[in-house]
């Protein structure tokens, strides 16, 4: 299968991580010296952010109390993009270009929809058809090339499934994209032993007509580039 470059990143800088000191914040060192560094990830990440493992930095645009962001960080030859905006953006970038079957010739109309008592990631349109699409991260590694969702309970992301298949049970084309940030993975399957309610809500949601779909990507550090790796990566649910 062909993988495309989505993004190159300009001047990353590398760094070891020292420990995570909040939800937004990683102490990092650089050179040998000690600073922070904003992390975009809501998620544990407990086998990334893990001290004295090799990340990637670049220098933070809006400054957050650091000047820099740590978009990945080290998994074999290659790297886990741990960044969620940056995911997106590349996501938004995929789907622009054609690369994503499942939204191929769809158009982004909005971002942040409310639907129920969630805000969804995208309202997109195709021939005239309105599809709502939610946007969640994978990156956990489970059964070695396997990626999976979420790697902490998630009631939000509970609810966003339960609004969904409210939404899908009317009529309306709802889907869930898990973004598979991972080197080396051939599947996905969300997290049973974590969140089992979440699954049963997501078996519970395909009966009702939501679509789960899944993609990979990864970050090489040898070329400072972004792969979109599988486009249409196999689901397991």
């Amino acid at each position: 299968m062909l993988t495309y470059i989505l993004t190159e990143i300009p001047s990353p800088i590398t760094c070891r991580i020292i420990r995570r000191v909040n939800r937004f914040t990683v102490l990092v060192s650089l050179n040998g010296n000690l600073s922070y560094a904003y992390l975009n990830n809501t998620g544990r990440l407990e086998a990334f952010i893990v001290e004295g493992r090799l990340a990637y930095l670049f220098e933070n645009p809006i400054k957050r109390g650091s000047n820099y962001r740590l978009f990945a960080v080290e998994d074999g030859n290659l790297a886990a993009l741990v960044d969620t905006n940056l995911q997106m953006k590349l996501f938004e970038k995929a789907l622009i270009m054609g690369l994503i079957k499942q939204f191929k010739d769809f158009k982004i109309v909005r971002r942040n929809v409310p639907l129920r008592s969630s805000l969804i990631d995208y309202l997109l349109e195709y021939s005239g058809k309105m599809s709502y699409l939610e946007v969640k991260s994978a990156v956990m590694r489970i059964d070695g090339s396997t990626a999976s969702y979420p790697d902490c309970p998630s009631i939000r992301g509970r609810r966003h499934i339960e609004d969904l298949m409210s939404a899908s049970s009317e009529g309306l084309d709802c889907t869930i994209l898990f973004i598979a940030a991972l080197p080396y993975i051939n599947r996905f399957k969300p997290n049973g032993i974590v969140d089992p309610k979440l699954v049963d809500l997501l078996r519970l949601a395909i009966k009702s007509g939501v679509s789960i779909k899944a993609i990979s990507m990864y970050y090489d550090p040898s070329d400072s580039s972004v792969y979109l790796d599988n486009p249409e990566l196999n689901v397991e649910v």
